[in-house]
């Protein structure tokens, strides 16, 4: 099976919102963080200009990556700048630690 990592940085009051549309997806886990950066928005009135936000790491079977992006997007979205980002990228393997199973794209 082919893995995929989505990751989205959204704003963080957008995160609970998020979080429920990705719940009726029936998403198995995520991983949450809070990161600072500027990019498309910039707080001009912060001393180094960022601004905090959040972000979402996604570990998911190829095949729903896109919904899983699409649902983010469409949850977090404000219109204005600064709303985030969402990417996803291609995973050469998987490794649970617990039962050291390895799981890679070449596995069908």
């Amino acid at each position: 099976m082919e893995f995929s990592k989505v990751i989205a940085i959204i704003r963080p009051d957008y995160l609970e919102k998020v979080e429920h549309a990705l719940q009726a997806l029936a998403i198995p886990g995520m991983s949450v963080s809070r990161v600072k950066g500027y990019g498309e928005y910039m707080d001009f009135y912060a001393q180094d200009w960022m601004s905090c936000h959040v972000r979402i790491e996604i570990f998911t079977p190829q095949s729903h990556a896109r919904v899983i992006a699409v649902a983010i997007a469409e949850s977090a979205h404000t219109g204005l700048p600064g709303d985030g980002i969402v990417t996803i990228q291609p995973v050469e393997a998987l490794i649970h630690i617990s039962s050291r199973s390895v799981v890679t794209g070449e596995e069908r």
